[in-house]
C-alpha cells in the first residue's frame, strides 16, 4: 500500500510541477503575444478602468474623465474642446491618441514608471498609479484672443516667448471638438467620418502640422543670411538689385508690388518688401550659404518635437539660380509651418539665439508631486547677435512706417514683417496673409512674445488680403494681451 502512496504522491507532484512550468510560460513567455492579441480585451478594459489625468492651462483642467459604466468604463472629456484642441489633440478609445495626449500618454495612462515608487513596479504587481497631470505653457487669454481673432477663417496662430521657447498659443481654425471621438459606437464613427469629409479639414492641426508659402515674412530669413554673410554690411547703403529683376537664366521678369525698389536699401526693401532686392541678395549668398542660415533657423529639421511632432519646413537642398532666387523670397517650394515663422520672428527678438520650443511646462503626479520639469536649452545660434539687432531696427520700422502698421500697439515696441504668399496653379487662388513679429513693452529687459499668423481665406481684393490688413490685427491682439500679461507679473514681484 505504501509504495503505491508513494508513486501517486511522486505523480500528484509531477502533474504539479507541469501546471507550474505551464503557468509560468503562459504568464511569462506568452504573456506579451497574448496581450497583444487582438481578441484579448483585458490591456483595453484595462486601460480605461481609472479616469486619466489631466492636461492644465493656467493652472485649470481643461480636460477630464466620466464614468460611463460600461466595459471601457472612463471616457476622456474636454472642456473648451476646438480652443485647446490643437494643444491637447484627443484620447479616442476607436482611434487612438495625438499630439499631447499621444506624446505624454504613458503619463496621463498611469503607466509611466516616472509614477511607480521603483522601476518595474508596474510589470511586478500589475497595478497601475493614478494618471499624472501635464502642465502646458499655453496662456488661456492669448490662446483664446488668437482663436477669436481667426473667427473661423482658414488659418493659424502660434506664440511663443522669445527668451524661454514657451509656447503661450497655438491655434489652429476651423477647430473641431476632441470630445466627439473619445468613446465607441455609431456616433464616434459618424462624427469621425464628418470630420475627415469636412473640406475645411477642422482635424488639421495647421499651427504645427501644415506647410505653407511664407512669402515675404522668409525675407526676414534671407536678410539674415545676407548680414551674417557679410554681403550686406550698411542696411542703408544700396544694394545694387536692379528693377525690374530677370530671374538668372531665363526670360522671367521678377515684380514688385512696391515702388522705388530699384538698387534699394535693405532697410527700403524690408519695410516695402521689394523682391527684387531680396531675390537679388539671396542669389550673392548662394544655395550652400542659404542652406546653413535656414538651418540655423530649423528649415528641414524633421526631428522637431514640442513634444508634439512638428511638420518640416522646407527648403530645397538643390537649385538652378532662377529657383534660388524665387525661394529666397519665401516662393518656389519654400514652405513653412506657422510655428517655424514664430520661431523666426523669436529669433530676431531673441538677439539672435533661438530657443527650443516647448508646450510642457511640466509633468505632475495626480496629488501635485513633480514629476519632470523643462529646463531650458538653446535650440540653435539662427544668427549673429550684431545681425539680429540690425534686424528688430528693420522690423520696427515695417511696423512704424511701413506696410505693418496695423500691428502698432501705443507705449511698446513692436517689430514685424508682412507677406502675401501666392499658391495655386498659375498663382490663382487667393493670397495667404502672413504676419510674424514680435512685441517689447517700454523699459523691459526683453521682447514678451514672438507670434506669426498666417489666413488662408481672406475673401477681400489683394491690397486688403496683404498680411498687414487680414494678419496683422490678430497679430496686435494677441501682443497686446502678452504685455498685460507680462505687466501683471511684473506687478506681482516684491519690490516692483
Amino acid at each position: 500500500m505504501i509504495p503505491c502512496i508513494r508513486h501517486a504522491a511522486v505523480l500528484c507532484l509531477l502533474l504539479l510541477g507541469a501546471l507550474l512550468v505551464n503557468a509560468a510560460r503562459v504568464q511569462v513567455l506568452e504573456a506579451p503575444s497574448l496581450d497583444k492579441n487582438p481578441a484579448n480585451r483585458r490591456p483595453v478594459m484595462a486601460r480605461y478602468a481609472q479616469p486619466r489625468g489631466d492636461i492644465l492651462v493656467d493652472g485649470t483642467p481643461v480636460t477630464g474623465s466620466k464614468d460611463t459604466g460600461q466595459p471601457l468604463r472612463h471616457e476622456r472629456t474636454y472642456a473648451d474642446g476646438p480652443l485647446y484642441a490643437p494643444v491637447t489633440g484627443y484620447a479616442s478609445q476607436t482611434y487612438g491618441t495625438t499630439l499631447l495626449e499621444h506624446a505624454e500618454d504613458p503619463l496621463l495612462s498611469g503607466t509611466s514608471p516616472m509614477l511607480t515608487p521603483f522601476p518595474f513596479w508596474y510589470d511586478l504587481s500589475r497595478t497601475r498609479p493614478p494618471g499624472g497631470d501635464v502642465v502646458t505653457t499655453i496662456s488661456e487669454p492669448l490662446q483664446r484672443l488668437a482663436y477669436d481673432g481667426l473667427a473661423g477663417r482658414r488659418g493659424a496662430v502660434a506664440a511663443i516667448e522669445p527668451y524661454s521657447g514657451r509656447i503661450l498659443a497655438l491655434v489652429s481654425s476651423p477647430s473641431y471638438d476632441p470630445g466627439l471621438l473619445s468613446g465607441t459606437g455609431r456616433e464616434v464613427a459618424a462624427a469621425w467620418a464628418r470630420l475627415n469629409r469636412a473640406p475645411d479639414q477642422p482635424m488639421l492641426n495647421r499651427a504645427l502640422r501644415q506647410t505653407y508659402p511664407p512669402g515675404s515674412t522668409f525675407k526676414i530669413v534671407t536678410a539674415a543670411a545676407a548680414m551674417d554673410a557679410g554681403i550686406v554690411t550698411d542696411v542703408d547703403a544700396p544694394t545694387g538689385a536692379p528693377d525690374p529683376y530677370l530671374l538668372p537664366g531665363t526670360r522671367t521678369v521678377l515684380p514688385n508690388e512696391a515702388k522705388g525698389c530699384g538698387n534699394a536699401s535693405l532697410a527700403y526693401a524690408i519695410r516695402w518688401s521689394c523682391n527684387t532686392v531680396m531675390a537679388h541678395l539671396g542669389v550673392r549668398v548662394g544655395t550652400a550659404g542659404m542652406l546653413d542660415a535656414v538651418g540655423r533657423f530649423g528649415f528641414n529639421d524633421t526631428s522637431l518635437r514640442v513634444p508634439s511632432a512638428v511638420a518640416r519646413s522646407n527648403f530645397d537642398t538643390e537649385l538652378t539660380t532662377d529657383r534660388l532666387a524665387l525661394s529666397a523670397i519665401g516662393q518656389y517650394d519654400t514652405t513653412a509651418t506657422p510655428l517655424q515663422m514664430a520661431m523666426v520672428a523669436a529669433a530676431v527678438a531673441n538677439g539672435g539665439e533661438l530657443a527650443h520650443p516647448h508646450l510642457v511646462d511640466r509633468t505632475t503626479t495626480s496629488d501635485g508631486g513633480l514629476v519632470s520639469q523643462h529646463v531650458r536649452r538653446t535650440y540653435r545660434q539662427a544668427m549673429l547677435p550684431p545681425t539680429a539687432l540690425r534686424l528688430q531696427r528693420l522690423m520696427v520700422d515695417v511696423v512704424d512706417g511701413g506696410s505693418g502698421s496695423k500691428a502698432a500697439i501705443p507705449g511698446a515696441t513692436v517689430g514685424g514683417k508682412t507677406g502675401t504668399a501666392q499658391h495655386g496653379v498659375g498663382n490663382t487662388g487667393t493670397p495667404y496673409a502672413w504676419f510674424i513679429g514680435w512685441a517689447q513693452a517700454a523699459g523691459t529687459g526683453r521682447p514678451a512674445v514672438a507670434v506669426a499668423v498666417v489666413v488662408e481665406d481672406a475673401s477681400a481684393n489683394r491690397e486688403d488680403i496683404s498680411g498687414g490688413g487680414s494678419a496683422a490685427p490678430v497679430a496686435r491682439a494677441v501682443m497686446e494681451e502678452a504685455l498685460r500679461e507680462e505687466e501683471r507679473r511684473s506687478a506681482g514681484r516684491p519690490g516692483s
